[in-house]
């Protein structure tokens, strides 16, 4: 059986969307150089909504792209022995830009470091930032992000579960956690 609290209501996320998006564009005066890559599966969801955002108060619209690092993480053998790759789909030169890598929560930086070693095979961006609607904390690897929806002290036993409109049907994120027999 699992205890579910509920940390982000549909209201929530768009804030934090809004917000991360603001910040971004006031660090990149020259939007022309800023390029968005969600990671699969929901990061992809959360950059397009960060790029409808900065189009809608830019008046230009920042490329964006997807990326899958299943096989780009050091430990996917451990977590399942077929892995499902998902699509990448980066479209657009990345040479000389500014890379926003998109995700839903960062944990314990793995995900990310997988994620610049796969942009890496694309070309050479000037800068890579990272932005997360959900930093959970403990981290294994040196990998922050430099734009955060929330921050939340969990449990490592905990789980944090995104879910949104485009892929789930509804906007909201949970931390789980499985109740033992003790």
């Amino acid at each position: 059986m699992s205890i579910v609290h509920t940390i982000f209501d549909q209201a929530d996320i768009k804030r934090a969307v809004a917000r991360m998006t603001c910040e971004i564009i006031e660090t990149h005066e020259n939007i022309e150089k800023l390029a968005l890559v969600g990671i699969q599966t929901r990061g992809v969801y959360l950059a397009r909504r960060i790029q409808d955002m900065v189009a809608s108060s830019e008046g230009v619209r920042p490329p964006a792209g997807c990326i899958d690092i299943t096989l780009y993480r050091d430990d996917w053998t451990r977590i399942t022995p077929h892995p499902v790759v998902r699509k990448t789909d980066i479209d657009f030169s990345v040479d000389s830009m500014h890379i926003l890598l998109v995700d839903d929560v960062l944990f314990t930086g793995r995900t990310i470091r997988g994620a610049m070693n796969a942009l890496i095979d694309f070309g050479r961006p000037d800068r890579i930032e990272v932005a997360v609607l959900v930093d959970r904390g403990h981290r294994e690897l040196p990998i922050y992000a430099n734009y955060i929806g929330k921050t939340v002290k969990t449990r490592r036993e905990e789980s944090v579960d995104v879910m949104v409109l485009e892929h789930d049907g509804m906007d909201r994120v949970d931390i789980r956690k499985e109740e033992t027999d003790e």
